[in-house]
């Protein structure tokens, strides 16, 4: 899988893909994350890819030619199943979009800066629009590696475990049940019976109610009651 990143701050994504899942991923070859500087394809000689809205209006708008100009290198070299642009207003990121676009091949994610993007890119470029919340952000970067992080965890061998990725919270419409590690006990606080049983099936189904019991408490919508 290739992921390609568009942004006007690469520097912003140099931390994120460097450590951890992401990074052991990209050392095995399960994925290939390349950032692109959008000032690299502007014909401006000053390097500036932004420009004041047309008719008026505080804050500045990304132009339409070295997003336009990038993208069509990008797929001049290879097919995408995806151009994403991380928007405010776009779907609201979830598990289930994560586990998609794992599954879905090449993708590129344009991150947009000041007060969006022309309009013309999203147009006649963009094929899903994705946000992580509603709020907004200095830019797009923060929430392109969150999705980039996301999906890159759900490939096959990104995880030694690969049962932990199904497991979590949401993979199953539910959060993830409370988990314990070793000591038994500390400062009198003691783990669950039931998890130091051994009985499998009895564990299993403390799990399940355990986990509807949080979601009641912490996202009733997900059960939709």
């Amino acid at each position: 899988m290739r992921i390609d990143i568009i942004t006007v701050l690469p520097e912003l994504l140099q931390g994120p893909f460097d450590h951890s899942i992401v990074k052991r991923a990209r050392d095995k070859g399960l994925v290939e994350i390349v950032v692109h500087n959008l000032r690299d394809y502007t014909k401006n000689k000053h390097r500036k890819v932004d420009d004041y809205a047309f008719g008026g209006g505080a804050g500045m708008v990304l132009q339409v030619q070295p997003i336009a100009d990038c993208i069509r290198k990008l797929k001049s070299e290879r097919d995408y199943a995806e151009v994403i642009y991380m928007s405010p207003d776009g779907e609201r990121f979830s598990q289930p979009i994560a586990n998609e676009l794992a599954m879905k091949g090449d993708l590129i994610i344009l991150c947009g800066h000041y007060k969006g993007v022309d309009e013309r890119v999203r147009e006649h470029f963009i094929t899903r629009e994705i946000s992580l919340g509603d709020y907004v952000l200095s830019g797009g970067e923060l929430g392109a590696a969150v999705v980039t992080d996301a999906l890159v965890r759900l490939l096959p061998g990104a995880i030694s475990d690969e049962t932990s990725a199904l497991t979590d919270s949401f993979q199953d419409g539910l959060v993830a049940p409370p988990v314990y590690s070793r000591p038994a006990e500390y400062e009198g606080w003691k783990v669950p019976d039931v998890l130091l049983s051994g009985h499998a099936a009895n564990i299993e189904k403390w799990r399940f109610e355990q986990a509807v019991k949080r979601t009641k408490e912490r996202r009733p919508e997900m059960l939709g009651d």
